[in-house]
């Protein structure tokens, strides 16, 4: 299945609700496959995010137009969700949004012995990705990476827990 194309459908069939698709991935089980469908909005000018109206919104549209068109063989499970903290990255455009972050990468193939890959995302020019990790510079075309996620940044996030004030406090004997 092609969900580079499958994307592209679900962008145009979205536009009217304001969102955009920002990728597919798609699952195989011998049970039951997952079809998962990861929403933008289409104008983050004004700071709104995806919301739960969105997403449900989203799934009655692609929930019609999967019906139409079956372009999956079998039975699968549709889900629809918010990119979230650790954004995954599809395109190279989505890339350039996020030069100088800290990315995961999973390469098709090994480059210079390593699948995956963490660091910076120091450029993007086309098609064309450098990244920064480990001390080394690596450059590779988007065509060989298999998935790629941002890494959160927990400590701009406000999430990185702080010392206690005080400090530790001895621990107490066993038995005492």
């Amino acid at each position: 299945m092609d969900t580079q194309a499958l994307a592209q459908r679900f962008t145009g069939a979205l536009a009217d609700l304001g969102l955009e698709c920002l990728g597919v991935e798609f699952s195989p089980s011998q049970g039951q496959s997952t079809l998962r469908v990861y929403l933008d909005v289409l104008d983050r000018a004004d700071g709104r995010e995806v919301t739960l109206d969105d997403c449900e919104a989203a799934s009655r549209e692609l929930s019609a137009l999967l019906d139409v068109e079956d372009p999956i063989p079998g039975h699968y499970v549709l889900e629809v969700s918010s990119p979230g903290i650790d954004r995954p990255l599809f395109a190279p455009a989505q890339f350039a949004k996020v030069v100088g972050q800290e990315v995961k990468v999973l390469l098709k193939a090994p480059i210079e012995g390593r699948r995956r890959l963490r660091g910076k995302l120091a450029a993007v020019d086309g098609e064309r990705l450098t990244f920064e990790a480990e001390g080394k510079t690596l450059e590779f075309e988007h065509a060989a990476i298999e998935s790629a996620r941002v890494v959160p940044d927990w400590a701009a996030l406000g999430y990185v827990p702080q010392p206690k004030p005080g400090g530790r406090k001895p621990a107490k004997k066993a038995g005492k």
